[in-house]
């Protein structure tokens, strides 16, 4: 399997693990101690990497969302907690999310080698979510491990894919809506505010989807045999067992 083949087999799933922990009841629960809501805890507490920043430049990061809707949150966040704080407590429900799911999972030591392996060949300019969240330590522990590596690479493509989208000159509203159509409001656009994708919108969205696979390419060509496959076999079995809890 090359390098491109690689990218493409742990792409979605890896997107689905990285995920998985943001609006669970125990990190819900963990932002209501803060007095935040659960989007609320979810936009400082993935953003909180940045520092204390101002609106824009976490909406410049997140991409997708409406501006309006990021200073609505992150402001509101920040009355509560500092960002970093945040950062750090959300970070930490990921890892317990991992410690619950995994903990009976084989082979997590060496999908753990496996993406730092890749993160530290990637040149993560312009990746700044990216670079922002891979700064954060990774536990000692297998499964909280695995679980925050998973959710570093989740950054890294989300991170490599705004870029592209930039680069075929796509707005990100746009890339949102033709991927997932029902869920343009749930990121704070009105009903008319996001024009129907046309046909040339389509293609600069798979060119974009393509050219992701492009950038994340040379740091995953790194990657022997046994390491490429160690990633997906990790992939796979965190994935499957993210699905069998519900």
């Amino acid at each position: 399997m090359n390098a491109q083949e690689t990218v493409s087999a742990v792409a979605q799933k890896t997107g689905d693990i990285g995920a998985a922990f943001y609006f669970t009841p125990e990190t819900v629960g963990r932002g209501k101690e803060f007095g935040l809501g659960g989007f609320y805890f979810y936009i400082i507490g993935r953003g909180g990497v940045l520092g204390d920043v101002e609106p824009a430049v976490v909406h410049s990061a997140f991409g997708y969302f409406n501006p309006g809707m990021i200073e609505k949150l992150w402001n509101g966040g920040r009355e509560k907690i500092a960002p970093r704080d945040a950062a750090r407590e959300y970070i930490a429900c990921a890892h317990a999310h991992g410690r619950a799911r995994f903990a009976d999972l084989d082979g997590l030591e060496e999908y753990v080698a496996a993406v730092q392996k890749i993160f530290d060949a990637i040149d993560d300019s312009s990746f700044a979510l990216f670079a922002g969240l891979k700064a954060e330590p990774v536990p000692s522990d297998a499964p909280a491990a695995a679980f925050h590596q998973a959710m570093v690479l989740r950054e890294l493509r989300g991170s490599a894919h705004l870029t592209a989208i930039a680069a075929v000159g796509l707005p990100s509203v746009m890339a949102h809506a033709i991927k997932r159509p029902n869920d343009v409001a749930t990121f704070g656009w009105a009903e008319g505010e996001v024009d129907e994708p046309t046909a040339d919108d389509i293609a600069k969205r798979d060119r974009a989807e393509a050219m992701t696979n492009e950038i994340l390419e040379p740091a995953f060509a790194v990657l022997t045999d046994d390491e490429a496959a160690a990633l997906i076999a990790g992939t796979n079995a965190m994935h499957a067992a993210l699905n069998s809890a519900g």
